[in-house]
C-alpha cells in the first residue's frame, strides 16, 4: 500500500497521479473497465483514496462513469479526437498571441532552454519519440500559463489538460513528426521572443493542425489495417 504520508500529496492525489499516467501511456487502455479490487492491488492503493482517485479522473474527463456498468478509461474516437483538437488549436493559438505580450524576456528564455533539452530527449531516443513531461517541462504548457489569462489557463493548463496530453502521447511517437516538431516549437519562441502575437498564433496553429493531421492518418491506417487482420486470423485458425 502507498505510505501513510507522502511529499506529493493526500492520498488519493498520489493515486490519481499514477492512474492518469498509466491512462495516458495506454497503460491502462480506452474503454477498460476499472475494477477498483484489480486496480487496488495492481498498484497498492487503498480503497478509499482509489474511490477518491477515480472521481478526480472523472473531472479530468479521462474516466466515464456509466450506470450499472462501473468506470471505463474514456475512448478518444475520430469525432471526439476532431472535436478536441479544433478546440486545442484555437485556445492554443489564442494562449501564444496574449503570451507574445505578457511572458517575461526570463520566461521565453527559460521557454527556449526547455527545448534544447527535449533535443535532447529526440535525439537520445534516434528520433523515435518526443515525450513531453507534465507541467514545468510542457511546452504547451507554459505558454498557456504565459498567457495569464486565468480562463485559458483553467481549460488548457486544468480542465482538458491530460485528456490534450492523452491526444498528444499518440503522436509523440510518430517518428515522421519528432524533429519537425521540435522545430516548429522553435519557430514559435523566436516569434514570441520578437513579441509578434500574430505570428505566434498562426504558427501554433499550423503546429496543431499539423498533428491532428498527422493523428488523423495514423486512425485511417490503423483502421484499415483492422480487416486483414481479422482475415489472416480467420485463415490460421482454418475458418
Amino acid at each position: 500500500m502507498l505510505a501513510l504520508h507522502t511529499p506529493e500529496g493526500t492520498l488519493a492525489d498520489v493515486a490519481s497521479t499514477r492512474l492518469t499516467q498509466a491512462i495516458i501511456t495506454g497503460e491502462l487502455i480506452q474503454g477498460q473497465k476499472l475494477n477498483e479490487s484489480d486496480l487496488a492491488e495492481r498498484y497498492g492503493i487503498g480503497r478509499g483514496p482509489l474511490r477518491e482517485a477515480l472521481r478526480q479522473l472523472e473531472g479530468m474527463r479521462l474516466v466515464k462513469r456509466i450506470p450499472h456498468a462501473g468506470a471505463r478509461v474514456v475512448t478518444l474516437d475520430r469525432d471526439m479526437m476532431a472535436d478536441l483538437y479544433a478546440v486545442r488549436e484555437a485556445l492554443e493559438g489564442m494562449a501564444c498571441r496574449t503570451a507574445a505580450l505578457r511572458m517575461t524576456d526570463a520566461e521565453i528564455d527559460t521557454l527556449r532552454l526547455l527545448l534544447e533539452k527535449h533535443a535532447e530527449q529526440i535525439e537520445a531516443t534516434d528520433g523515435q519519440i518526443y515525450v513531453q513531461s507534465e507541467g514545468d517541462f510542457d511546452f504547451h504548457y507554459q505558454i498557456a500559463l504565459g498567457s495569464r489569462n486565468q480562463m485559458l489557463i483553467d481549460l488548457l493548463a486544468g480542465e482538458l489538460y491530460q485528456l490534450l496530453r492523452m491526444c498528444r502521447y499518440r503522436t509523440s511517437r510518430l517518428s515522421a513528426r519528432t524533429r519537425p516538431a521540435l522545430q516548429q516549437h522553435r519557430h514559435i519562441v523566436d516569434a514570441l521572443t520578437a513579441r509578434d502575437g500574430e505570428l505566434a498564433e498562426i504558427l501554433m496553429r499550423r503546429h496543431i493542425s499539423g498533428a491532428w493531421k498527422s493523428i488523423s492518418q495514423m486512425m485511417d491506417e490503423e483502421h484499415d489495417s483492422k480487416p486483414k487482420l481479422i482475415a489472416r486470423s480467420k485463415t490460421a485458425s482454418g475458418s
